[in-house]
Parts: structure tokens; C-alpha cells; sequence
């Protein structure tokens, strides 16, 4: 394997970031993913919820391995198109006000049409409200001023602009010189382009695994649900590529896989959490073992929806997640030495 996978599987990513899709509007993303499966030479179909299961081959059909990661991201909704023209908007799974201050939108209207804005504090000039500094930033305290000129809801409906329009944010995705990767929504469609990576790797080495591997691209993980429906048939494992949690208390750092033994939810099966840990090692990757104290993840949903599986959870170290997120082509490479690993034991 390569380390120039790794720069291909970021800028798929990249690509990918550049389609919005918060949590129920992944259509596009959702396609653009199957296109991609089915341009490296896989079978992919859409399922009825919109996500999108690839067969990535191998033997044993009765042992066989699911792969998951997520194409949905953080978003928000309109909730009111307030007297002067500005929206309310309700947030699509964790999306958190005080990390949206002043960053732009896009707005979807039923219609097909995008229209531009800013979430800003209501009343934002700093030489004009007195509480600019005190006032706590939630979704009532902010809006969405709308880039055209409007000054009352009638325009603003003039516009198409309804309650349940989608308000996505602009990811300002970028890889560095030194090689960090930079961008809302690295949760999770980094590990989606890790995946596409993995599936190259297998392709261009003409790799047939001694399990059946598949691949699950979901798109309501945000909301809960993602990987709750589409197990296919002899599915005894799954696995979340997510991303790596990075901060106080914890090991994982950007360059690094991280490799989650519990979460919010409780422990991961601690026979694939140690199978996890041995293809690290036998791959010489950089990796981390930790304790996510508030997270969730597609395979959690998996088990929750009654599937008799054993579950892992791994990815590459994002600093700053639900924000303006960071990682490291260190972390995809780990990440991606981890999944080779892991197909041979």
C-alpha cells in the first residue's frame, strides 16, 4: 500500500465536501458516492433510505465484514421567516449556533433555486449593541441575513423561501502544504474517501479478501439512525470508519488512527476493538486507543436495530469535530494501514 492513497482518498473527500448534504438532503451526495464505487469497478445500489451498500468482494459470504461510514453532515432547517426578512433556522443533528457565528450559507428552496447568506448575531454590529459580548449565541439569538434585499417575510417568500427549506453551511474545505486537511464535515466524509481509497487499493492489487467485505455509505448518521436497516446477508461484523476524536484527555492526535474501546453508548466488542489494535501493529501504523465521552456511532445504530453482529469503531484523529474540523494525511494513511490489516487477520 502506497501512502499516495492517502492524498487520493483526501481529495475524493474533497470532492465530496463540495457537495452539501446535511442530514435528509443527501440525494446528490449520496449519487455522486455510487458513481464513484461503480467508476472503480464495484457493484453499488442505492438503498430505499438513500444510503448506498458496495460490494467490495472476498470469499467467506457467511463471515462477512460491513464497513461504515456517513455522506450526512451537520446542517439546518428553516424554522420561521421572521417580520424583517431574516431566518430562524432549527439545527440537523449536533450542529452547535456559537460555531456558526459569521460563516456563510446557502439556502435550499423546494424550487431548485440557492440563495446566499451569513449567520450572524442578531443585531451584529459591535458599535451598536451593548450586549454583543454578553449575549449567549443560540438559535434564537441568531439568524440568517439573506444576501439579496429583502426587508420583510413577503420578500422573502417572493424568494421561495419556505419553513423545511435547508440551510447548508460553507464547508471552506482546503489541504495544506504541510499536509493538514482543513473543513466542516471531515465527520465524516474523509472516511468515505478512505473507503473509496481502500476499495482502489483492492482493486489495483487485484485483492480478493477471505471474507466478503461491504461497504455502507449512510446518510442519517447525524440524526441516530444511519446504519440502523441494510445489513446485508452474513454480515457477523461491522465496523464505523468515523472520525477520531482529538482533545483534552485523550491520545488520538490528527496523525494519528484512533482506535474507540467505548463510548457514550458503552464498550465496543473487545475481540474486534484487539483485532483493531494487531492489524495496527502488524502495519506499523501510528495509532491510539480511547474513551469518546460523548459520541455515537453508525454501528451502534446497526446494533440497536436488533442486527447479531460484533462492532468496532476507528478513524482518523479529527481536532475541533462538529466545528471547523482538522485532520492530517497522516491520519488517513494510519487509517487506511489499519483497514489493510484488518482484511488479512
Amino acid at each position: 500500500m502506497n501512502r499516495d492513497l492517502a492524498v487520493y482518498s483526501a481529495n475524493k473527500a474533497m470532492e465530496l465536501i463540495g457537495i452539501d448534504s446535511p442530514s435528509g438532503f443527501t440525494a446528490e451526495a449520496a449519487k455522486w458516492v455510487k458513481n464513484e464505487f461503480e467508476a472503480l469497478g464495484y457493484k453499488a445500489e442505492m438503498t430505499v433510505k438513500g444510503g448506498v451498500v458496495v460490494d467490495l468482494g472476498g470469499e467467506d459470504e457467511k463471515d462477512a465484514l460491513l464497513l461504515e461510514a456517513h455522506v450526512d453532515t451537520l446542517g439546518g432547517m428553516v424554522a420561521e421567516i421572521k417580520s424583517n426578512g431574516r431566518l430562524r433556522i432549527a439545527n440537523l443533528g449536533g450542529l452547535r449556533a456559537d460555531n456558526c457565528e459569521a460563516e456563510n450559507v446557502r439556502v435550499y428552496t423546494r424550487e431548485g433555486k440557492i440563495i446566499e447568506g451569513t449567520m450572524q448575531l442578531c443585531n451584529a454590529s459591535v458599535h451598536v449593541n451593548l450586549s454583543y459580548t454578553d449575549t449567549k449565541r443560540t438559535f434564537d439569538t441568531m439568524e440568517i441575513v439573506l444576501d439579496e434585499d429583502v426587508k420583510n417575510s413577503d420578500r422573502t417568500r417572493a424568494l421561495g423561501i419556505e419553513v423545511g427549506d435547508i440551510v447548508c453551511f460553507d464547508p471552506r474545505a482546503k489541504i495544506t502544504d504541510s499536509g493538514y486537511i482543513k473543513s466542516r464535515f471531515l465527520d465524516d466524509k474523509l472516511s468515505v474517501g478512505i473507503l473509496m481509497g481502500l476499495a482502489k487499493f483492492m482493486k489495483d492489487n487485484a485483492i480478493t479478501p477471505k471474507r466478503r467485505v461491504y461497504a455502507h455509505i449512510t446518510v442519517y448518521e447525524e440524526v441516530g439512525h444511519g446504519g440502523s436497516a441494510s445489513v446485508p446477508a452474513g454480515v457477523t461484523e461491522g465496523i464505523s470508519v468515523d472520525m477520531g476524536c482529538v482533545g483534552t484527555g485523550l491520545n488520538c492526535t490528527e496523525r494519528t488512527v484512533s482506535i474507540c474501546a467505548k463510548d457514550s453508548r458503552g464498550p465496543y466488542n473487545y475481540d474486534v476493538v484487539g483485532k483493531l489494535i494487531a492489524a495496527a501493529k502488524k502495519e506499523n501504523a501510528e495509532y491510539a486507543v480511547d474513551i469518546y465521552p460523548l459520541y455515537g456511532s453508525d454501528v451502534e445504530a446497526t446494533l440497536s436495530a436488533g442486527s447479531d453482529i460484533r462492532h468496532g469503531l476507528i478513524g482518523p484523529g479529527v481536532y475541533a469535530s462538529h466545528g471547523y474540523e482538522r485532520s492530517h494525511i497522516d491520519g488517513v494513511w494510519n487509517t487506511l494501514k489499519v483497514l489493510k490489516g484488518y482484511l488479512s487477520i
